[in-house]
């Protein structure tokens, strides 16, 4: 699946944040704790060089905790790297982010110089709520749905430390499949750049291996149906979602199973581990690496002088 949704602010916002990152002393990288690696921004990665990061697992109410506490030990792995997991249901974990980036900044800790410190996330991964508890106030905007920060701004938290707040920004081009079906999954691209039946397929191929009890004890089902289209169906008679001629109105109930997933009534579910990533992340690399390829194949052969007959 391709997103087609990278709004015009987005780009404009990642040259901003590009021009800003020598200007600040450290990163706070807001994640969701149900898909770490694929809300994890690449260009973060590559442009905060060697400043410290505060990797944050943002929504861990949702998240599986035993895949949580894996994630959190594998995101530590990565230099200068602290992670931690919150939900804004506990302000009070929330708000130990100061403190965890102090720990981070020994040096400007004891200095009379403010911590600047710029915060990031992919849309709908709950940054501005996340803002507001730090600041104690609402500052920020939020909205259940991506893209509503457009533009950015400095919030003084009054505790020595200066945030820089960005729009949530996604990149022009996912290129693990798989991450795509993800971050639509979990919402952070609007609804109207996907179909409904295309993610919830993919989301249940993925949840009747790794979550079986949970679906069957949601639907009360006394075993799983054969196939992702057997389980719409058959919720979908059980829920009443239906058209002309009794037919499942699969788009529907499509829809219903995306946000029950997406506000926790599924259970606390993660879509992927750090060893998923690991494969992936090894999958796509062979992938670009042949797209890189065929690409310089394409450029020598235009370079050759056809011969004449």
């Amino acid at each position: 699946m391709s997103i087609q949704w990278y709004p015009g602010h987005m780009h404009k916002a990642s040259k901003q944040i590009k021009q800003a990152l020598p200007s600040v002393d450290m990163i706070i990288e807001i994640l969701d704790a149900r898909i770490p690696y694929s809300s994890e921004n690449p260009a973060i990665k590559s442009l905060r060089g060697d400043k410290p990061c505060l990797k944050v697992l943002n929504k861990s109410d949702l998240a599986d905790p035993e895949i949580t506490r894996q994630w959190l030990s594998h995101l530590e792995q990565e230099k200068n790297v602290k992670a931690h997991a919150i939900t804004s249901k506990a302000p009070e974990k929330v708000r130990q982010l100061a403190t965890l980036c102090r720990q981070l900044l020994p040096a400007k800790d004891n200095s009379a110089k403010a911590i600047h410190v710029m915060i990031v996330g992919i849309p709908n991964v709950g940054k501005s709520t996340i803002i507001n508890i730090l600041a104690g106030r609402a500052i920020a905007k939020t909205g259940n749905e991506p893209a509503v920060t457009k533009s950015q701004q400095r919030i003084n938290l009054h505790n020595g430390i200066i945030l820089s707040d960005t729009p949530g920004i996604l990149w022009p081009k996912v290129d693990n499949e798989k991450s795509a079906y993800r971050l639509a999954t979990t919402g952070a691209i609007r609804d109207t750049a996907m179909s409904y039946d295309d993610v919830a397929f993919f989301a249940l191929e993925y949840l009747r291996d790794a979550y079986p009890q949970l679906l069957m004890q949601r639907y009360q089902l006394d075993e799983l149906p054969n196939s992702e289209l057997e389980f719409l169906e058959t919720i979908g008679r059980q829920r009443g979602s239906l058209v002309a001629g009794g037919r499942v109105d699969l788009e529907k109930i499509s829809t219903l199973l995306l946000n029950e997933l997406r506000s926790g009534l599924l259970g606390q579910i993660t879509l992927e581990t750090p060893q998923m990533a690991i494969l992936e992340q090894a999958e796509v690399a062979l992938l670009l690496a042949e797209k890189e390829r065929k690409k310089q194949a394409r450029k020598a052969m235009k370079k050759t002088p056809s011969r004449k007959r």
